[in-house]
This record gives C-alpha cells, structure tokens and sequence, in this order.
C-alpha cells in the first residue's frame, strides 16, 4: 500500500505502508479515542455554504440563548454537560491530553466540553472536572471509559480490569442445530412472532438478583434488570406462576425462544388452538408477540427452556476450559507469573518459580478466567430454577 504525503513545503513522496504500520495506526487511534459531541455545521461545514459566508460554525458564539443537557459518551462515558445548537454529531476523535487518563472504577475527573470557549478559551475545547470526592494532589486522574465488560475493554483498548463488575456473559442457540430441530419452520415462525431472540447478554449484575444474589459491587445506576417476569396469562386456569419468578435472572426475550425449540409435537397443537381460540370471535388479526409468549408459557411452562439452558452453560464451559484447564488452572497461572513489560516475542522466560507474562497475555487469562466464572455462576441460577421449575410442574 502507497500513501502519497504533501508537505506545507509544496513537495510530495511516496511512502510504503505495511499491514503492520496500519495496526499500529489503528490501536493508537482507537485505544485513545474519544467520542467528541460538536455541531454539524462544524462537522460538515460544506452544508453551510451559501448560508454562513465567511463565517467559522466554530468561532460564531452568537448571543442566541443556549440549551444545555446532559450526555453519556460511549467511549469513555463521562457526564458532561453539553450545549446544543441544531443537530449535534458524535465524532470520534484524539484529543491532546484527556487521552493520557486511564480508566477508573472510580473515576477522579470528567471531561466537559466548551461549545463558547468561556472556560478553556477556545470555542468546542475539552477540559477535565475533578470529582467532587477526589482529593489530595498525588491522585491519579482518570476517567470512565464506560460501563464496558472485559470483553470490550480488551478488544479496543488492550487491557482489563480485575472483578470487573460490567462484565457479561454471551450465550446463544446455535442457528445450525435450531435448523435441524423437528417442526423447524412451525418454530421458527412463532419465534419472529414472539420477537424473541436467539442470543441474550447477562451482565454480571443480574447475579446479584438471584438465587445466590452475589455481591457484584455493582454500582448504582440508571438501568434496571430486565430480567423477563413470566407471563399471567392462563386459559386453563392450571398454570400458576412460579414461587421462583423473582429469582429468575434470565432475560424472557431468550427464555421464550428457548421455550418455542423444546416443545414437542403435542405441544405446538396446543399452542396452535389456544390461539385459535383466541381469535375466534371474527376477528381479522394476528395474535401479539405477548399473547402468543403467554400462550406457549401456557403449554410448556419452563422446564424445556431451562433445560435447554442448562445445557447450553455446560457446552460454553466445556469449550471455555478445552485446553486451558478451570479457574483454578488460571488462577495459578496468573499467581505465578509476573508482568513483565517487554515485547511480544520475549514472553514465557522461566525465571527461577516465577514465569515472565506479558501485559497482553495476562488480559487474556484473566478475560477467559472470568468468563468461566460467569458460566459457572450462570449454571447455578439455571440449575437451581430448574429443580424449582420440575418440582412444581411447571
């Protein structure tokens, strides 16, 4: 690959740029990267033409009266108190200074940004707020890259946090085996339906609402567990709801598609004349995704799904552990080993008990070992509803 570069001398070269050179780019820019509110007339001044002559969208700090509202980045997640003038465009962009703050649980500081240049001096400048609890000078600075789990922090910025209380699990129903399944397009069709997902996330937050209610040092927030209530609805008067209900941390969008697979052929003829039934009074309509999620809640109660489930955490652990061993295999890999800051190709130097490890290896491990706690922990809510579920015949 060839980039032409032009200097603010009039000359110009050809430069030869490896795949190496562009993953470098690539992890410094997004490593460090911020997601930057501004105007669009900034962003895309070309739109202003013939509007705005001779004036800069960035310089015009007009007396006109100024909103302000408040804003999560999706990058770093600091609240920061914007002002908005017509539409606003987030870009993503390197700023001087604010990139050196690393992430903290805690954060000491947000960044802001300065539409008019009252505080900073120049208009749409970022500066830092310090957190009203931070106090003394040798404090680190750091700031909230977000409400991101090891997964993504890894993956964009190289590094992860230990007990990450944001990490999450991902679990889905292979497509390939839901296409081999018997009745495979009935199913399929009572799914989209349902609007029901063949994948959920589960935040390492919903444990603390469960069965074992783990201490998850989850900070308050905003968002609420949406861990799915099971459906009331009940033609037949026989299916109550279960004395676990509250317990049940798994998110019914995924429970109700896992319902839909395990049901039998007795079931989906079931299912198919409650709904019938349910339409029969001359109208013209399609049954809702509640009622047909109320109707097969009705039929199959949870014990197929939780089944399902269950047997979904164990193939994740087995293929989490194949060749790695369990938690403990790397627990005592990280105990034994010490981070040593030197280049990929100088890793795994024995040095007497102790095994060098680089930076990047160690954020594998402890990302693979805390999905493995997360599995196990999952299972044990699975497992636990699922002796509940088969004991009161639901």
């Amino acid at each position: 690959m060839a980039i032409q570069k032009d200097s603010t001398l009039g000359a110009s070269f050809v430069s030869e740029v490896s795949f190496e050179d562009f993953l470098w780019a690539n992890s410094v820019f997004w490593s460090r990267a911020l997601n930057i509110p501004l105007p669009h007339a900034y962003v895309f001044p070309q739109s202003q033409e013939g509007q705005d002559c001779g004036t800069s969208s960035l310089n015009d700090t007009s007396d006109e009266k100024i909103e302000f509202i408040n804003v999560k980045d999706e990058k770093r997640a600091a609240s920061t108190t914007l002002p908005i003038q017509g539409e606003t465009v987030w870009v993503e962009g390197l700023v001087p200074g604010i990139d050196f703050c690393n992430h903290g649980l805690k954060p000491a500081a947000t960044w802001e940004v300065d539409r008019t240049g009252s505080i900073a001096g120049v208009p749409y400048s970022m500066y830092l707020l310090a957190a009203e609890s931070n106090s003394g000078t040798e404090k680190e600075i750091s700031i909230s890259y977000g409400n991101k789990g090891n997964e993504e922090l890894l993956y964009l910025y190289g590094f992860v946090m230990d007990d990450n209380p944001d990490d999450y699990l991902m679990v889905h129903y292979p497509v390939e085996a839901f296409q081999s399944a018997p009745f495979f397009d009935t199913k399929a069709q009572l799914i989209e339906a349902q609007k029901g997902e063949m994948r959920c996330l589960l935040p390492k937050s919903l444990l603390a609402h469960g069965f074992f209610q783990v201490n998850t040092q989850q900070k308050e927030r905003d968002d609420k567990i949406t861990a799915g209530q099971v459906c009331n609805y009940s033609w037949s008067g026989q299916r109550k709801i279960p004395s676990y209900v509250n317990k049940l941390v798994f998110p019914d969008d995924f429970l109700t598609v896992l319902r839909t697979i395990a049901m039998t052929e007795d079931q989906l003829f079931q299912v198919s004349s409650l709904l019938q039934e349910l339409v029969a009074n001359g109208e013209e309509r399609q049954p809702s995704d509640t009622e047909v999620r109320a109707a097969i809640w009705e039929v199959c109660g949870d014990s197929g799904a939780l089944q399902l489930l269950v047997d979904l955490l164990n193939t994740k652990m087995m293929d989490l552990e194949e060749g790695t061993g369990s938690e403990d295999a790397d627990d005592e890999l990280l105990n034994n080993a010490q981070v040593k800051k030197m280049p990929e190709s100088c890793i795994r130097v024995q040095n007497d008990s102790l095994e060098l490890m680089s930076r990047n290896k160690r954020g594998s491990i402890v990302y693979r070992r805390g999905q493995k706690q997360l599995v196990r922990l999952f299972l044990m809510e699975a497992e636990s509803a699922l002796h509940l579920s088969l004991s009161e015949g639901n």
